[in-house]
């Protein structure tokens, strides 16, 4: 039996993470990768048992059943129809089930797989997974796995988006809840199979609506209702890691409160685009805690040539007489005030995120994100319009603010085109850093 995969497909296939989501833009391949990996655990161990779940028995007739029943040898095995299962020669089962509505997952509570596969996982509530996640077991010593597909978007899109997306680095597992996580995302454009054989496929894509051609095309999981940066796209934003080159002028701004501190860092290369290239997220830290977390984020011998910090940090501490400012300075960490207009400071975001015509003409924005900074990727994607004030960003969940915000103080602050020269600044028209 000769196979042709993916490069994902392959990553999917050789998984060995708890629970694995191959997510993304459709056409990327993701249920025949589904059925493939199925079909090679079967033969692997014998006497294993899996379930493949969609929401209704239809869904799955019109799509995996059907495929598989084109693709599955009958020389090891044969589908069962009347239990909407295939049974192999060495004992291994692997069933097709649904639970359309929440209480069908108790049909399932005296069953044991030793695999259990969701196409279509934001199709599910969080609880019908969670409850499904205890019949993974058995005593024969087998690989227990979760295995899952999916598209943007479904009732369960936020769930899913917080259990895969927002913690995980695509292509990286993580020990996440006492058992590892693997996010794999789909792009149609990984999947060169289809392209050859339906060309047309990635046209018509593109003339459907604009959340379903973000969901579809795409594979944008930063989809909610009322996002107040629509324009933010993980594809776009979103960069793999890279040593920042020295000369480019580096700059920290920050939120903090009791709460959290968001501190970002971020570089900006000779023609003025941004890279926000480190963060920390960290709650409950007191202004002198929060300094040496700063400090010990920052690499020996780092410059860091302006620093930006929230007005209000210079108001007097009633019980102290201190600033939260001027503990920082004490700890060697001088910050200037930062622009801290809100309209106006989302605006420049949206600047700095806006698609610029690139010069091969591909989109390029001026901000882009290292996927090493999770949470600012999360929250930016995350926050909502003010419901009193469009223009505006809301400032609750407050979770959802701090990172945000520390952004904003560095857009408004800079403005599109930096600003006045400071110490370090390039300076494009004698192509040399100045030192004032």
């Amino acid at each position: 039996m000769r196979l042709h995969v993916t490069r994902r497909q392959y990553e999917f296939l050789r998984s060995g993470a708890d629970e694995t989501l191959f997510g993304g833009a459709a056409g990327g391949g993701k249920s025949w990768a589904q059925l493939i990996d199925a079909l090679l655990y079967a033969l692997r161990f014998c006497g294993s048992h899996q379930l493949i779940l969609r929401r209704t028995l239809p869904e799955l007739e019109r799509s995996l059943i059907r495929v598989s029943l084109g693709i599955y040898p009958q020389a090891v095995g044969n589908y069962q129809a009347s239990y909407h299962r295939w049974r192999f020669s060495n004992g291994s089962e692997i069933e097709f089930g649904s639970c359309q509505a929440e209480a069908d997952v108790t049909r399932y509570q005296s069953a044991e797989y030793d695999v259990i596969r969701f196409d279509e996982l934001t199709h599910f509530t969080k609880y019908q997974f969670t409850y499904l996640l205890s019949r993974v077991r058995g005593a024969n010593g087998y690989p227990k796995q979760v295995k899952s597909t999916a598209n943007p978007g479904g009732v369960g899109h936020d769930w899913v988006k917080r259990r895969y997306i927002d913690c995980l680095t695509p292509g990286e597992a993580k020990e996440c809840g006492g058992g590892t996580r693997l996010f794999l995302p789909a792009r149609v454009q990984d999947n060169p199979f289809l392209l050859r054989k339906d060309a047309g496929y990635v046209r018509r894509l593109g003339q459907l609506d604009g959340n379903s051609r973000r969901a579809l095309l795409e594979g944008d999981w930063d989809l909610a209702g009322g996002r107040y940066f629509p324009e933010f796209s993980r594809e776009m934003h979103v960069c793999a890691p890279f040593p920042v080159p020295g000369g480019w002028e580096r700059a920290l701004s920050i939120d903090y409160g009791l709460d959290m501190l968001a501190a970002l860092w971020i570089a900006r290369d000779p023609a003025g685009n941004a890279y926000v290239y480190r963060e920390r997220y960290e709650s409950g830290l007191i202004v002198s805690d929060a300094a040496a977390c700063i400090r010990e984020a920052e690499e020996p011998g780092e410059t860091i040539a302006r620093r930006f910090a929230p007005p209000d940090l210079w108001g007097r501490r009633q019980e102290t007489g201190r600033t939260a400012a001027g503990i920082l300075e004490g700890q060697g960490l001088y910050f200037e005030k930062g622009d801290n207009r809100r309209v106006a400071g989302w605006l420049a975001v949206k600047e700095y995120l806006r698609a610029r015509e690139g010069g091969n003409g591909v989109p390029s924005p001026r901000l882009r994100i290292f996927s090493t900074c999770p949470n600012l990727i999360r929250t930016l994607g995350a926050l909502q319009c003010d419901a009193r004030n469009p223009n505006d960003a809301a400032n609750t969940p407050h979770e959802l603010t701090h990172a945000p915000d520390a952004l904003r103080g560095y857009c408004a602050s800079i403005g599109e085109c930096g600003g006045l020269p400071r110490a370090g600044a390039y300076d494009e028209e004698v192509g040399a850093f100045l030192s004032y």
